[in-house]
């Protein structure tokens, strides 16, 4: 059992292991591609006139401030979208609270019978006791527990 499972987990990971290899391949072809195009696009504004040259390259910058400016808009819209949940679970939970307050304004004046009447029960129960208390080994935990209580 115990080299059935070794074997499952280094097939596990040979096969993870394979996978990320092979996107790290995807990576790599798609970057090739994008500089074989960088390459294209530099020898050709080679070939033009400074002019030309200078005309391209303001085209080229003008595409990539134009798709950051698109990630941009999306990510803007994406915090628009999470802000507008934000604030509404905060009226949510702002209602909760006053309806919660309201509940409790009602609840003070029997509270307050309450604990007048655990007061009265603790003040019974409290003596003066003054010296040594000797006790056994064994009545160590009841000891314990009664004095917490």
């Amino acid at each position: 059992p115990f080299l059935r499972l070794l074997e499952a987990q280094l097939q596990e990971q040979r096969r993870e292991h394979e996978e990320e290899v092979e996107a790290l391949k995807n990576e790599v072809d798609v970057m090739k591609e994008e500089l074989e195009k960088q390459q294209q696009a530099f020898l050709q504004t080679l070939q033009l006139s400074p002019e030309a040259q200078v005309e391209f390259g303001l085209q080229q910058e003008i595409t990539r401030l134009t798709n950051e400016n698109l990630d941009l808009k999306e990510l803007l819209e994406k915090l628009e979208k999470n802000e507008k949940k934000l604030k509404k679970q905060l009226k949510i939970y702002m209602k909760k609270v006053q309806d919660f307050e309201a509940s409790q304004a009602t609840v003070p004046a029997e509270r307050r019978r309450h604990e007048r009447n655990m007061q009265v029960a603790v003040q019974r129960k409290e003596k003066d006791f003054q010296g040594m208390l000797e006790y056994y080994k064994d009545d160590e935990p009841l000891l314990i527990r009664n004095l917490i209580t």
